[in-house]
């Protein structure tokens, strides 16, 4: 019967989410590990030394895993002390926090409104507030589109179904860790004069821990996806799909975001492209507002898809890695 419990523990989770979104920021862990690498950043800025801002990037990176393990560990130690029922909502709403599917689907579709209705500086707006990093100010619709279109694809990997598989693997501290270092990567891992050698840790790392969730969001994309897009008009061309994957993954300078927007570019029909570094799918049509629909149908279809795969794994096999983290 406890075997069951981490299964209970995912399917809450998911229904918090779905239900509630995210936590208030005030309330959010995610928001005070950014507080703590922030604290890092304007510290370890002050040294001009690349050697300095290495070392503390490393030993910000390697004390917050050991703090956020110890947090998840301590959660399902302390909860397994309390009635069942306790557990499983302290521990489902500690897991919630390291996932999102529904603020993802629901800043998309902010995107998608903004550019249906024919306001492209709105559009650009929402899409750099909620989704994307870059300067949006010079973007056309077409490039919007694309942009939330990969954003989307990206984040299914980052946001969900990564943090699905280390829960599934190594439990709430699994999960908390992955949080922790993709957090570091988002604020850190830029190549720019600053941050490049504070970040170079967390960076790493990160590519690390997305090798195999981008490949399986990926695969999960390919079996999922609708055999007929209704919302772009056309019908799904699988193997196509599976080529564009296979040819235009490594074109990224990430070595695992290319495999889910690879992916969803040739699931979609339209090409993806980011000025001067990338151009996925390239023989097909430009994104529209369609695209962003679907990218966001294609986001609920595999996210459904990783719980089925999380729950039987849970399931069948309850003990592998698990027991290293949890007593």
């Amino acid at each position: 019967m406890n075997e069951l419990i981490p299964v209970a523990v995912l399917v809450l989770a998911i229904l918090i989410d779905w239900r509630f979104g995210d936590l208030p920021n005030s309330l959010h862990p995610v928001v005070a590990m950014g507080n703590w690498i922030s604290w890092t950043r304007r510290n370890a800025l002050k040294s001009p030394s690349n050697k300095f801002r290495f070392v503390c990037g490393a030993a910000s990176l390697l004390f917050g895993i050991v703090v956020i393990a110890s947090i998840g560990w301590a959660t399902e130690r302390l909860s397994s002390e309390t009635p069942v029922f306790v557990a499983i909502c302290v521990q489902a709403v500690v897991l919630k926090c390291t996932f999102s599917i529904r603020s993802l689907g629901s800043a998309a579709s902010s995107v998608a409104s903004a550019l249906h209705s024919g306001d492209l500086a709105l559009a650009r707006q929402q899409l750099a507030y909620h989704l994307v990093s870059r300067d949006t100010s010079q973007l056309d619709a077409s490039s919007v589109a694309a942009a939330a279109v990969e954003s989307v694809a990206e984040n299914t990997s980052d946001s969900f179904i990564a943090p699905l598989i280390y829960f599934a693997i190594a439990g709430l501290p699994g999960a908390l860790v992955y949080r922790y270092v993709n957090t570091c990567d988002a604020m850190l891992g830029y190549r720019t004069r600053d941050l490049e050698w504070l970040g170079k840790s967390a960076a790493r790392t990160d590519d690390l821990l997305n090798w195999i969730p981008s490949r399986v969001t990926a695969i999960l994309m390919l079996i999922v996806g609708p055999a007929s897009n209704t919302m772009l008009g056309n019908p799904i061309n699988r193997l196509s799909a599976i080529s564009i994957w296979m040819r235009d993954s490594r074109l990224t300078a990430s070595p695992n975001a290319g495999h889910p927007m690879s992916a969803a570019s040739g699931l979609l029909g339209v090409v993806l492209e980011k000025h001067d570094h990338y151009r996925l799918g390239q023989e097909q049509a430009l994104p529209t507002v369609a695209s962003i629909r679907a990218v966001n149908s294609l986001l609920y279809r595999t996210s459904v898809a990783g719980v089925c795969a999380a729950i039987a794994w849970l399931v069948f096999m309850p003990s592998l890695f698990r027991g290293s983290f949890t007593l």
